[in-house]
């Protein structure tokens, strides 16, 4: 009879978002972002997107582009556990330049309206 191995317990992870942004008049067309997460590299699009990364460790994020010559573009950044869930990569206006790589602005908790709550009713 074959043997039977314990299920791994499966690791705890999060959710983050990436916003990758061009400028608007690059010298660069048709070139999309590579992003590196945990040393795999995967092809994305200009925008917003959502990956999954493991909550219990750091985590290091890369960005950079590549235009079947040379890379450009490169940004890093490290995610600590519990740390930010929304990143901003801003790429470079030239060909040759690096990028940029900063927290975002979406709030990690949702905020209420308390406008509303303090205004007296009749």
């Amino acid at each position: 009879m074959p043997e039977t191995r314990p299920a791994e317990p499966l690791a705890a992870t999060r959710r983050i978002e990436l916003t990758f942004r061009k400028p608007r008049f690059a010298l660069y067309a048709r070139i999309r972002p590579t992003l590196v997460i945990g040393e795999r590299g995967q092809p994305t699009q200009w925008g917003v997107g959502t990956w999954q990364v493991p909550a219990d460790r750091a985590v290091v994020i890369g960005v950079f582009l590549f235009n079947r010559v040379w890379r450009f573009g490169q940004a890093e950044f490290t995610l600590p556990p519990g740390g930010a869930t929304s990143l901003v990569y801003r790429a470079p206006l030239l060909p040759f330049g690096r990028g940029k790589m900063r927290i975002g602005d979406r709030p990690s908790a949702p905020t209420r309206d308390t406008a509303r709550e303090t205004q007296p009713t009749e």
